[in-house]
C-alpha cells in the first residue's frame, strides 16, 4: 500500500495513517507484516523517526523526522506543550458544551510488557479540552432505551498519557465508538451492524508546530477514511463541521 503523505521537506515527513496500522513493529501482534514506519522508509527511499505515537486504531496524522538529529530536537516539543493536536471523535451520548477536563491517569500496565512494575502507582496529570460539534438521535434501539444519541466531538488534549482521550471519554460516560478497551459494546456492535463501521471513532486530524529548523508555523491536517465519510453521512453531518471546527 501506499500512505498519503501530508508534508515533506529535508527534515520531516508527515503521513495520514490509516487505522488498524501499527506504527512499527511490536510485540502486540508478531504476526503483522505491515507497518507505518518501514512502509513510508520504502515508499520515499530513506530511513525515517518517529517522533510520537497513535494507537493502532486511531487515524490521523503521524510525523517522522529524517534524520536521528531531527528527532532529537523535535522529541522535546512532543514531551512538552509545544505541539498542538486536535482530534475528532463519535462519542455515545450527548455532550452540552465546551469543557476541560482535568483528570490525572495512572499508567495502563501491560501485562508483558510491564510485569515487572508496580500497581501502586501514582496518577499523572492528564488535561483535555473538548467541544461538542454536532448532535444525532437515531430509532435505533440499544440497550434498554428506545433510541440512541451520539455527538461529533473535538478534543485537544494538553497532556500525552497513554490512551488518554479514550480514558477521558469513558469517564464522562461518553465511550468513544469502536474503543474495545474504554467503550460500550452494545454501541460499538450498532454501529458495526447499521453503518458498516469497524473502527475506533478516533481521528487525529490536525497538528500544528513550529518547524524546529525554518520556525515556519505548520499546521497539518488530514482528512478521514470512508467508514467517517459513511458516519457522517448517515447522520447527516456536514464534513465542514471537522473542518470549521479547525479554522481558528
Amino acid at each position: 500500500m501506499e500512505l498519503e503523505i501530508l508534508f515533506q521537506d529535508e527534515y520531516l515527513v508527515a503521513v495520514n495513517k490509516p487505522a488498524g496500522m501499527l506504527v512499527h513493529r511490536s510485540w502486540l501482534d508478531s504476526h503483522e507484516t505491515q507497518f507505518v514506519m518501514q512502509t513510508l522508509r520504502d515508499q520515499i527511499g530513506q530511513h525515517v523517526f518517529p517522533l510520537h505515537r497513535l494507537d493502532r486504531p486511531t487515524s490521523g496524522v503521524l510525523i517522522f523526522g529524517l534524520s536521528s538529529e531531527i528527532a532529537a530536537q523535535m522529541m522535546p516539543l512532543f514531551a512538552g506543550r509545544d505541539i498542538h493536536k486536535t482530534y475528532h471523535a463519535v462519542v455515545r451520548g450527548w455532550i452540552k458544551e465546551a469543557a476541560v477536563l482535568d483528570y490525572p491517569l495512572k499508567k495502563e500496565l501491560d501485562k508483558i510488557a510491564d510485569k515487572n512494575a508496580s500497581e501502586e502507582q501514582e496518577a499523572q496529570e492528564a488535561v483535555t479540552a473538548y467541544a461538542p460539534l454536532a448532535t444525532v438521535e437515531t430509532d435505533i434501539p440499544v440497550g434498554r432505551y428506545s433510541t440512541s444519541r451520539y455527538c461529533l466531538v473535538e478534543m485537544k488534549p494538553e497532556t500525552g498519557r497513554k490512551h488518554q482521550l479514550r480514558r477521558h471519554m469513558h469517564h464522562l460516560s461518553h465511550h468513544i465508538i469502536g474503543d474495545v478497551n474504554h467503550g460500550d459494546g452494545r454501541h460499538n456492535r450498532m454501529f458495526r451492524e447499521n453503518y458498516d463501521c469497524h473502527r475506533l471513532m478516533l481521528h487525529a486530524s490536525r497538528l500544528q508546530f513550529a518547524h524546529p529548523i525554518t520556525g515556519e508555523a505548520l499546521d497539518i491536517r488530514a482528512n478521514v477514511d470512508e467508514p467517517w465519510l459513511r458516519v457522517m453521512a448517515a447522520f447527516d453531518w456536514p464534513i465542514s463541521l471537522m473542518c470549521a471546527s479547525e479554522s481558528a
